[in-house]
């Protein structure tokens, strides 16, 4: 499908499921090859993430991988594999392992989150680009309602 020859109506006629799924596939491939050309992958970041006490992390303590899939249930992808990506990570000193398989951020991981970080607000500025934020607003309430409608969750 294409709204470059639909009116404003044929517009309003399309499918939500169909156009999200394809923001959604467009979205990620574009922010996975951005993070790829940094050299880390976005479940290596998330998981960076979550173990920072100054991040996402309410304690900053170390957790099973397990309890990690648990906490990215909402945003890991099927081909997501965290028990490799966890090994780059630790590899690279990023993360340590205890004798009971959890995993901690080390001082060099959370350095390295901080730097990965940075690159965040030049991916949403492409991302955004041509986009003004009342319009963004916008869209994210009219999805936040569709969500709601379709009786789901709407955090």
């Amino acid at each position: 499908m294409t709204t470059q020859q639909m009116s404003d109506a044929e517009i309003a006629g399309q499918p939500a499921a169909y156009w999200t799924g394809v923001a959604y596939e467009a979205l990620i491939a574009f922010i996975r090859a951005r993070q790829a050309e940094k050299g880390h992958t976005q479940p290596q970041f998330w998981l960076l993430r979550n173990l920072s006490a100054n991040d996402l992390s309410p304690s900053g303590e170390g957790m099973s991988l397990a309890a990690l899939r648990e906490a990215m249930a909402s945003y890991l992808r099927p081909e997501d594999d965290l028990a490799a990506e966890a090994e780059g990570l630790l590899e690279r000193g990023w993360l340590r392992r205890d004798a009971e398989g959890r995993l901690w951020l080390t001082a060099e991981g959370e350095r390295a989150r901080v730097d990965l970080a940075r690159n965040t607000p030049a991916i949403r500025a492409v991302l955004h680009d041509g986009i003004a934020d009342a319009d963004y607003v916008t869209t994210v309430k009219v999805l936040q309602r569709l969500i709601h409608n379709a009786g789901g969750p709407v955090a």
